[in-house]
């Protein structure tokens, strides 16, 4: 799984009641005007949209009922979130994306004081992921109140139940009951788990997979500890926070045999991250 986590520094997650189709920005009680414009400033900043809503039960109960907002950025040593509650969507149609983009909240909302963990739910776009994502969180969803969102789309559903633990970014697959518990009591203490996980998505999908393969040779697991430096022809520069560095050579290829990327879907052949070399870096002078 590593290295198959959404690419996108700076989410922000909207909560919205009801259902939710394919296109759920598009296709849900959303207004769809709204949806359209935010997916468009999405497109153009680079920012991740998600839709939440709180775990069991969720009926729409009207348009001027508080929903909460999360705002996230998550690049190691530059991460935050931030939250607020709003009756009017049209509100985050004011907020200044590029900056957003940039990590920038511009004192937005109130500083959250614990992570969340977004399960995607989405059964329009894939069945897997409602049916063992909404399983995963009746086991769990008491245990963590308040900690715990469904959402939409966060890509890879072949590793149903996926989720996303915000501020860190890291994406998770294939979690059971014991590994949100370990993610959560990681993220609570300003650590991460390599268990279940994709990649942080701050990171290109190739730096996702390497600093992956270095945590594991290191045994670190401080969330911010490491951060890319560079990258070039398949080379990753990660630099540890004492200031450590390792040159990390990444391959990309496909990984038989052909699967499904999505339940009911034709089977493909998945590609896949391969780190081939790890190399220390000379200390700098």
């Amino acid at each position: 799984m590593a290295g198959t986590a959404a690419v996108a520094a700076s989410w922000l997650c909207l909560e919205q009641p009801g259902p939710w189709g394919r296109d759920a920005l598009l296709e849900s009680h959303l207004d769809p005007g709204i949806g359209a414009r935010l997916a468009e400033r999405a497109a153009t900043s680079g920012v991740r949209v998600q839709l939440i809503r709180r775990p069991g039960r969720h009926p729409d109960t009207g348009a001027d009922v508080p929903r909460t907002v999360y705002l996230a950025h998550t690049r190691p040593g530059a991460s935050w979130l931030r939250r607020a509650e709003l009756t009017d969507p049209a509100r985050l149609l004011d907020l200044d994306f590029e900056a957003f983009a940039r990590g920038e909240h511009g004192g937005w909302g109130l500083p959250a004081t614990e992570p969340v963990l977004l399960v995607c739910t989405n059964g329009r776009r894939d069945q897997c992921c409602a049916l063992r994502g909404i399983s995963l969180l009746r086991e769990v969803g008491r245990r963590h109140e308040g900690k715990l969102w469904e959402t939409t789309h966060t890509g890879g559903h072949r590793f149903a139940p996926t989720a996303v633990t915000l501020p860190s970014g890291y994406n998770y697959g294939r979690l059971t009951p014991h590994g949100v518990d370990a993610v959560l009591s990681a993220a609570t203490a300003g650590k991460m788990t390599t268990a279940h996980c994709r990649g942080r998505s701050a990171f290109s999908q190739p730096a996702q997979a390497a600093e992956l393969v270095l945590r594991e040779n290191l045994g670190e697991h401080a969330g911010e500890a490491l951060n890319v430096v560079s990258e070039t022809d398949g080379e990753v520069v990660l630099r540890h926070r004492d200031g450590r560095r390792w040159n990390i050579l990444v391959r990309g290829s496909t990984s038989p045999p052909p699967r499904p990327n999505s339940c009911g879907k034709a089977a493909v052949e998945a590609n896949t991250w391969t780190v081939e070399r790890i190399r220390r870096a000379p200390d700098p002078e």
